[in-house]
């Protein structure tokens, strides 16, 4: 005979990629941490190479607490826990990690004080008393929070004293009123929630113990201080620009030193003329930021296979207008009076920027 019907208080959302090992630990340690209480784990995989997913699924054939999500042909930890929430009907939802680092004993601390009104989200905080970060991997990691922390506070004026933990609870309600505004790229979804509400959320915190990986992989890399960089420069504009075009921009700067080295080099090395020259360095950089940006810019939605060698010349067929406004702008400010290579270069180069970004997401880095 079928178990009576309990109602779902609490969604718990655990992105996960390649996290096979931890699945089935986590289930029991939550199991054991909201006993008493309607709960359920959403698991929500970037298409694990590992078996994450499968792993889930098997477990979610038996146990009614635990549903999976497996994503194809997208990525990012912001992402995957707002597909997560989205697709819970619990009043209360929390996003933690899924590498049993976060310690689930906060979860029923959390859901208390959203109970008792006292706040609309509650953050758990390493970073006060009764409180710990000792399963940070080494120095570098735990200097890079703690700057990010400060960077938060000082240029956001955001009420978190842990904006990079990732673990967090809040009314469903809320998060439903500002998830058409949320970024889907990048992995700080609780700073995008917090710096988009603000100021009509109310925050709480509550302490937890950071504990040690065990099993899989940490994902922390440079990519991530980057998408951190992307999200504090966007909500510092109120939104006006969007953490992908950015890192777009910041390719396109690293193309614009490319452009201008391929460039000096075809004039010295004896182009027939300046238009031939800023030609071959604008075909010489827009390879370079075709590569840079499927592994940087469009990380979630990264070209792989044959699909690499499509989406490159369909980057050089839709960019092919903004290179040719490109061309004609340098080359007429070359001629001018008296030419300086360097100014005509880069001003060609970024005229194309805006069009370019826009043809790359439409097209060729299009959501499948």
């Amino acid at each position: 005979m079928p178990p009576a019907f309990s109602p779902v208080e609490l969604s718990v959302v655990l992105p996960t990629f390649k996290e096979r090992g931890n699945v089935a630990e986590l289930v029991r340690r939550l199991g054991l941490a909201l006993e008493g209480i309607g709960w359920e784990a959403i698991f929500v995989d970037d298409n694990s190479p590992d078996g994450t997913a499968e792993t889930a699924k098997a477990i979610a054939a038996t146990d009614p607490h635990v549903r999976c999500i497996r994503r194809v042909g997208r990525r990012g930890l912001a992402g995957a826990c707002i597909e997560g929430i989205l697709s819970s009907a619990a009043p209360y939802v929390a996003v933690m990690d899924a590498d049993l680092q976060h310690d689930e004993r906060a979860l029923p601390l959390m859901l208390a004080k959203l109970r008792q009104n006292q706040a609309d989200l509650v953050a758990a905080t390493r970073y006060v008393e009764g409180g710990s970060a000792e399963g940070l991997s080494g120095t570098t990691r735990t200097n890079l929070s703690s700057w990010a922390t400060r960077l938060t506070t000082e240029l956001l004026n955001v009420p978190l004293s842990d904006p990079m933990s990732g673990f967090f609870m809040l009314r469903r309600d809320k998060f439903d009123a500002i998830a058409d505004r949320l970024s889907p790229a990048g992995f700080k979804i609780l700073l995008d929630i917090v710096a988009t509400a603000s100021p009509s959320l109310r925050v709480a915190e509550q302490s937890f113990v950071f504990g040690k990986r065990e099993q899989g992989e940490s994902k922390f890399n440079v990519q991530v201080g980057l998408e951190f960089l992307g999200l504090l420069f966007a909500k510092l504009t109120g939104d006006l620009v969007e953490p992908r075009f950015i890192f777009f921009a910041l390719v396109g700067g690293l193309g614009l030193g490319v452009h201008l080295a391929a460039l000096k080099l075809a004039i010295v090395g004896g182009a027939p003329n300046f238009y031939w020259a800023q030609s071959i360095a604008t075909f010489v950089a827009m390879t370079s930021n075709f590569f840079l940006n499927n592994e940087i810019t469009y990380r979630d939605r990264r070209l792989k296979g044959l699909s690499v060698a499509w989406g490159f010349i369909a980057f050089c067929l839709f960019c092919s207008l903004g290179a040719l406004t490109n061309v004609g702008i340098a080359s007429w400010l070359y001629y001018r009076e008296e030419p300086v290579w360097w100014v005509a270069g880069a001003a060609g180069a970024v005229m194309g920027l805006f069009w370019n970004y826009a043809m790359s997401s439409l097209f060729v880095w299009r959501t499948r």
